[in-house]
């Protein structure tokens, strides 16, 4: 396999801004824009040897190869969105060449089209509240409980003070989600993180992304400081603005029931956090046959 496929990021309007000279995509390729149909869709020229189905397969059963190309991948993402307003595809999305990624804007032409025109304008944010793990009461002057009937009471006063602690951060992330609901003209709920997956001390009680205008971005952060900093039993975690991931179905742009150019979907990290690790919900990866 000597040949070259076609790695598609994302579509967005067709644009006189030309794309970053400095921008390096997935492995650092330089992006470029496929345009037809009144769209554009940013690619990379990728070497089959890599991305072809068998090899993207194998890829994508390491780890490293994984969070360099999702990186890669989002990097593309981030400079898009602060150009225009992007629809991201799902990582490893790959066509056999140019007339295939054609085939997608064409075919995805009136969907494509009516999603840019609801998020022109538009970006997401992303909230998380954590409940802070309580820290185990100290025994009063270090002393060993006197007595069976004195440990169950000290038991006792850990398990209020955590399920007190509990309850106070599950009624600041209502508040918080309804106040940030308010601000946004759009909000998804996604399921809670594992901590196992994530990494992040504390249960995860609200994981939401909210759709912003972009002039409103920096009321939406003030409101989010305002609610979230001052319960030192709470964590509230803020990421974005990214691209409108959550709002714009846009793992399925392009996807128009002929798989002949796509990939069957598994799961794997796609989105990453604002310092650059990989935020720990799961997204889609595309892994098969091109066109």
């Amino acid at each position: 396999m000597t040949g070259e496929l076609r790695y598609v990021y994302a579509v967005v309007p067709p644009s006189a801004e030309p794309l970053p000279g400095e921008l390096r995509g997935v492995a650092g390729t330089v992006p470029r824009t496929v345009e037809h149909a009144g769209l554009a869709a940013v690619v990379s020229d990728v070497a089959e040897a890599d991305f072809a189905e068998e090899p993207l397969r194998a890829h994508l059963e390491d780890l490293a190869w994984l969070e360099r190309t999702a990186r890669a991948h989002q990097a593309v993402v981030d400079a898009l969105t602060a150009l225009t307003c992007p629809l991201p595809l799902r990582l490893a999305t790959v066509y056999r060449d140019d007339d295939g990624v054609r085939r997608t804007l064409e075919e995805g032409r009136e969907r494509f089209d009516a999603t840019l025109r609801r998020l022109e304008g538009r970006v997401e944010w992303g909230v998380k509240v954590y409940a802070r793990p309580a820290p185990a009461p100290a025994a009063a002057s270090g002393a060993a409980p006197a007595s069976g009937r004195e440990f169950l009471r000290r038991r006792r006063q850990q398990v209020t003070a955590r399920e007190n602690a509990l309850t106070g951060a599950e009624e600041l992330g209502r508040t918080l989600h309804a106040a940030l609901s308010a601000e946004a003209e759009d909000t998804r709920v996604h399921p809670a993180q594992n901590p196992q997956l994530s990494q992040m001390p504390g249960q995860n009680l609200l994981n939401a992304a909210y759709l912003v205008p972009r002039e409103r971005s920096d009321a939406f952060v003030s409101r989010v400081e305002q609610l979230g900093g001052h319960d030192p039993a709470v964590r509230v975690e803020l990421t974005g603005p990214w691209a409108p991931y959550s709002f714009a179905s846009a793992d399925d742009p392009g996807h128009t029931g002929d798989d002949r150019g796509r990939s069957e979907e598994r799961r794997a990290p796609e989105r990453y956090g604002h310092d650059g690790a990989p935020e720990r919900h799961e997204e889609h990866a595309r892994d098969g046959a091109v066109r």
